[in-house]
């Protein structure tokens, strides 16, 4: 479900502004074809950054709120505008995606910054990085932002628990927020008849990929039905849509890896490292959790972070097949 705020009165907005730390902004219309081009990437955002009373997404018709669009001298659509304590602090005009996805988490990592007391208590931002350890590998980012949730898919994951967005979350998971992993919000992914998974995640732009972060926290107790951790993955690059578990058989892996006990640091987080030159020119990911790492008959998977570099955006809602027929 969507986290944005429709703005239906200058009032609302106006105490949108005194209860909430920052406010990103939309002004848009709904005959602009830039602002309904953008709009998947603002309502990404908006699932991966908000917080209630700390960080809110709003969208502004125009055409029905025109007080405010007057107010705020809206001139070109369509217009982001973050507030931070009730002013304005930046302003990005046109359907620029890269500018806005910069901006935003800009903003959102100086309020997460020390003095700001939001750090350990925040739901995350798209990096996720104030509760995982270590840094990330000189020259990459976190990409995660570039998953098109839109098109994510997920087999055998159990319905009693997460879903497939629940992966991509920047949220502290409730197994390291509460010190046990039984919680009831169940803010994981769990496999549904057996140990296997399998993910699709398309990007919204090709991605050069240089790491995967998996994050997993089965209980510690010694019960023969707790889940496991991921060991055999099996990753395929550019499929044009999810495979089949017997699918998945008959083609050759990208690269398959195998996780043991040493792999997993503090936070229940594996970093696995992938061939980068396999993974160049990505626009879509297929991971295969072929068993876990115990004898139980499930797997858990907490969250799912991607590092690497975001190259040329492609059409919304399209994916188009990219050969991976490249070198060692």
């Amino acid at each position: 479900m969507s986290k944005t705020i429709q703005i239906a009165s200058p009032g609302q907005f106006a105490d949108l502004l005194k209860s909430s730390r920052i406010v990103v902004t939309d002004f848009y219309a709904d005959w602009c074809g830039p602002c309904k081009q953008i709009a998947p990437i603002y309502e990404q955002l908006s699932a991966q950054l908000s917080r209630p009373n700390q960080i809110t997404f709003v969208k502004v018709n125009t055409d029905t709120q025109k007080e405010i669009a007057s107010q705020y001298a809206i001139t070109s659509l369509p217009t982001f505008m973050l507030f931070e304590q009730g002013k304005q602090v930046d302003k990005i005009q046109g359907a620029d995606p890269r500018k806005l996805q910069a901006v935003v988490k800009k903003l959102v990592a100086a309020a997460e910054g020390p003095s700001s007391g939001l750090g350990s208590s925040s739901s995350g931002s798209g990096s996720g990085s104030s509760w995982r350890v270590g840094d990330l590998p000189k020259g990459y980012g976190d990409v995660t932002d570039q998953v098109d949730v839109k098109g994510l898919e997920l087999l055998n994951a159990d319905s009693d628990f997460g879903t497939v967005r629940t992966l991509f979350e920047g949220s502290k998971p409730t197994g390291l927020q509460n010190g046990k992993a039984g919680e009831k919000t169940k803010d994981w992914v769990e496999s549904d008849t057996d140990e296997q998974l399998m993910l699709f995640m398309p990007f919204q732009s090709t991605l050069k990929v240089h790491t995967l972060q998996i994050t997993s926290l089965p209980p510690t107790s010694e019960d023969d039905e707790a889940p496991m951790r991921p060991k055999t993955l099996q990753f395929y690059t550019n499929r044009p849509h999810i495979l089949g578990f017997e699918e998945a058989d008959d083609i050759p892996a990208t690269q398959a890896i195998e996780l043991s006990e040493k792999d997993w640091d503090s936070t229940g987080t594996a970093t696995v490292s992938l061939r980068f030159v396999k993974f160049q020119n990505v626009s879509s990911l297929v991971l295969f959790v072929v068993d876990g790492e115990g004898s139980g008959e499930k797997v858990r998977v907490d969250r799912i972070r991607i590092i690497g570099e975001t190259g040329e955006k492609r059409e919304l809602g399209k994916l188009e097949k990219i050969g991976d027929e490249q070198g060692e």
